[in-house]
């Protein structure tokens, strides 16, 4: 039994972790200051005796005695981190100096959940981790995009000159159930407004590509990562290499939903890419040849069901 720290426990992303690493037999520390994230995504996880809910922001310092940290903490769809930027730029990089410190002074093993934003509007396409990006640094995504690459910056320093075991990990859109309904992201968006019968909102022409991740496929990244030789380090790109424009993302979910709703179209958000898809070469090579196994049409059916029963219970 190792006993392991998930900051931004509380998440979609983070609760599907605590889950699958307590299931594992491990004894798992929850940390989340619920800006984002929502005890309920806990709640079935609380009678579990090795399980422990804290209610804690890592811009502060925490103090345990932890084997493993799993760094997640950080609002990641853009109505989230733009409401206050100077905030999410505080949780990325004092989180990841606090969480190193802990890292420092228990031996712990650490991984930061950084995020395919890191390499921009990518003038490479598909993205390798050998990428340094397109990034603009002053714009309205520059809290998030900046915070997560200073993050690693201090992950490879504090490992340069403090030894520390860090792994990084490069999270592609990742969907699947306890998602936000209201994070303004795009899976959810559709799936939400298909399911009310609303339009279906397409900023810029839907011609834009992203790649879509179930969660359980991130998860099973994620773990292997952290178990991986001591040796690797990353960053990694873990993501699905299946690309998708908006468009046929969004017919898709129609079909899948039987709504009768329209798509309209908004102008384009300044700095959104225009292409986003992950190489996994270096992932499959070095996590015991991890690939996604959940194919879009059948993540998306477990997501939609989530959402129709959120709103059967007027949960939304």
């Amino acid at each position: 039994m190792k006993k392991i720290l998930i900051t931004g426990g509380a998440g979609f992303v983070g609760s599907h972790l605590c889950e699958r690493l307590l299931n594992e037999g491990n004894e798992v520390i929850c940390l989340d200051n619920y800006f984002t994230g929502n005890k309920k995504n806990v709640n079935h996880l609380l009678d579990n005796r090795n399980f422990e809910l804290v209610r804690h922001d890592v811009v502060e310092p925490y103090f345990a005695e932890v084997d493993e940290i799993y760094n997640l903490a950080c609002p990641a769809s853009p109505p989230h981190y733009q409401v206050n930027p100077i905030k999410t730029m505080k949780t990325s990089v004092l989180g990841a100096m606090n969480m190193l410190g802990l890292a420092k002074r228990t031996g712990a093993k650490i991984l930061q959940a950084s995020t395919s934003e890191v390499y921009g509007d990518p003038l490479v396409h598909p993205q390798i981790e050998t990428y340094w990006g397109n990034v603009n640094p002053i714009g309205i995504r520059s809290c998030y995009d900046e915070g997560k690459r200073c993050a690693e910056t201090l992950f490879m320093d504090y490992h340069k000159q403090h030894d520390i075991k860090i792994k990084i990990v490069r999270i592609f859109n990742t969907y699947g159930p306890r998602m936000n309904p209201e994070d303004g992201r795009v899976v959810s968006n559709f799936i939400v407004q298909a399911l009310k019968g609303d339009d279906i909102t397409i900023y810029g022409t839907g011609n834009q590509t992203r790649s879509f991740q179930y969660v359980d496929d991130l998860v099973e990244g994620m773990i292997r990562t952290m178990n991986s030789d001591d040796s690797f380090l990353g960053p990694v790109n873990i993501g699905n290499p299946g690309e998708f424009t908006m468009i046929e993302l969004a017919e898709k979910i129609l079909k899948l939903t039987d709504s009768k709703s329209k798509l309209v179209y908004r102008d384009l958000p300044q700095d959104d890419p225009m292409q986003r898809k992950p190489n996994i070469d270096l992932a499959y090579e070095k996590l015991n040849a991890w690939s996604p196994k959940v194919e879009l049409e059948s993540g998306l059916t477990k997501t939609i069901t989530y959402f129709e029963n959120l709103i059967s219970k007027d949960l939304m």
